[in-house]
């Protein structure tokens, strides 16, 4: 496809397809897809709640969104890798986001924004604007967006393959032109994955939030001995915990203003029952508090000095899946105490 201006004097000038990696960094595409989210699927816009959000196998979603029906949308960037890879990594992705529940979500959400307060069905109301008789359910079904400059023929054949066998999959196709003045247009176009719908109109409502007890009933004998210290020094240090529909967030108090310090999860959540740290995700310390690189550098060291954690994207997990020994509950407790004084030392960014 050829694209022109017109000129004031009624001539056209030609705006030159460009392959898009010659001038732009991959992280470029994905700030206007993320800053641009309307179109990306055949049939409305997406709310997009995380970028690069770390996967329980180590990997990292481009985007990941919400559509109006509360499905959960994948978006991948296409990059240099064959077919066969992008659509593998595509479902392995989809296959994560199938297990988050409204909870995790929202936690996601949440370090996203960098609002501890936000409410994903609340925002999610707003952004779409639903009638005061619609609510919605979320992730009932999950959605897999590919993005590329070429998605090449392999990948639209399978992808319409999956589509066939009811997996909502689409490819969009981008072509970006620039003018010798440095005006730039971007084109993309819906290639897999046309077909539109209504909007549905749906009901139902969110998970509850967890409680304390419930929370340490769904645990083994081995996740209780660990969380039940956990909760016992968040007593005894005035530590808040946020309990969402799954897990919890051991916070420091920072005059009202909470810092996570590390999330506990339970054995039927998407993290199985596990510890992660919350050093430097997306909406951690590092992007809340004054903490030094040195100091953080120091707490990372710290943590896997304990030979509890093993790395897990930007954090470290420590998968409960044995009987702890007392010295390595305690060693655990030292190192939240640890990375406590150093937040309260340091404080928030200003």
């Amino acid at each position: 496809m050829r694209v022109f201006s017109i000129q004031s004097d009624g001539k056209f000038h030609e705006y030159m397809q460009t392959p898009f990696q010659i001038h732009h960094e991959e992280a470029i595409l994905e700030d206007w897809l993320e800053s641009n989210p309307d179109g990306i699927v055949e049939d409305g816009k997406i709310l997009v709640i995380g970028r690069q959000v770390a996967t329980d196998l180590g990997g990292f979603i481009d985007l990941l969104g919400v559509d109006r029906e509360g499905d959960v949308v994948v978006v991948e960037l296409k990059r240099d890798r064959t077919p066969r890879d992008t659509l593998a990594q595509a479902l392995e992705y989809a296959s994560f986001a199938e297990r988050l529940d409204t909870g995790q979500l929202e936690s996601i959400l949440r370090s996203y924004l960098n609002d501890e307060s936000l409410s994903l069905a609340e925002h999610h109301r707003e952004y779409f604007e639903l009638g005061s008789d619609e609510a919605v359910a979320f992730n009932k079904d999950q959605r897999i967006v590919i993005v590329g400059q070429r998605v090449t023929q392999e990948i639209r054949q399978t992808a319409s393959f999956l589509r066939s066998k009811g997996f909502r999959v689409t490819c969009v196709e981008f072509t970006f032109f620039q003018a010798n003045g440095g005006t730039r247009l971007l084109s993309q176009e819906i290639v897999v994955g046309k077909e539109s719908g209504k909007p549905r109109q749906v009901a139902s409502g969110s998970l509850p939030i967890v409680t304390a007890n419930e929370f340490l009933g769904s645990l083994d004998d081995n996740g209780k001995a660990v969380f039940s210290r956990i909760l016992q020094l968040a007593k005894e240090k005035s530590m808040p915990i946020h309990w969402g529909t799954k897990g919890f967030s051991l916070n420091v108090d920072l005059g009202g203003r909470h810092v996570a310090i590390c999330f506990g999860y339970p054995a039927e959540s998407v993290y199985k029952q596990s510890i992660y740290t919350a050093l430097r995700g997306r909406g951690g310390m590092a992007s809340k508090t004054a903490v030094p690189e040195d100091v953080f550098s120091s707490l990372w060291s710290k943590a896997e000095a304990t030979g509890l954690f093993v790395p897990a994207g930007r954090e470290l997990k420590c998968l409960i899946n044995r009987k702890l020994s007392e010295e390595e509950i305690s060693s655990f407790l030292d190192w939240c105490e640890a990375v406590t004084e150093a937040v309260r030392e340091h404080g928030l960014k200003e």
